[in-house]
């Protein structure tokens, strides 16, 4: 079985997500630490001094530029980054599930709890109505997509519907197990 992740790709995501938020703390500290200085500089100063005009402005700018930095950074990378550490958490704890079928395409790229994936569909005969079923299977999308071919079987194992391993049953393997 071809495995798609591995225990350094757990680390990996832990790392990059403790750098953000350490740059999330580090440029929260800094914003803090001249707000209250500018207001303490303010409140020391006497009634109806005319330095009031830029200190206020100069806290307004800060704050500014802190909400503008905030929003992208945390909204954005942070986000994307803490969705992909919590679907490896996922992979590592979750349960697996195991299966057989033949590929049957491609779908679009989607987006699942906030992770980019691919979607490979797989055909899965569905026994109580005795028809067969088109399976989505998702693929993520930072790895490269498996080599399938359209009919081929493959043996793979996913949690939560995402591919975690994968192999390709060769054809006189199938004839085998008929």
């Amino acid at each position: 079985m071809t495995g798609l992740y591995s225990d350094a790709d757990l680390w990996d995501a832990h790392r990059q997500r403790s750098r953000i938020l350490g740059g999330f703390y580090a440029v929260t500290g800094v914003y803090l630490a001249a707000f209250i200085a500018l207001f303490v500089y303010f409140v020391m100063l006497p009634y109806d001094d005319p330095n009031q005009d830029w200190v206020i402005a100069v806290e307004c700018v800060l704050t500014a530029l802190y909400i503008i930095f905030l929003f992208p950074y945390m909204g954005i990378s942070f986000k994307r980054c803490n969705a992909y550490f919590k679907m490896l958490k996922f992979i590592s704890v979750g349960l697996k599930e195991y299966s057989v079928a033949p590929f049957t395409g491609i779908d679009d790229w989607t987006t699942r709890d906030g992770v980019d994936v691919n979607v490979a569909l797989f055909k899965v005969h569905n026994y109580k109505r005795d028809e067969d079923m088109i399976r989505q299977i998702y693929v993520d999308g930072e790895k490269d997509f498996p080599p399938f071919e359209e009919g081929q079987r493959v043996r793979f194992i996913s949690q939560g519907n995402l591919l975690i391993e994968y192999e390709i049953i060769k054809e006189n393997e199938q004839c085998g197990q008929s």
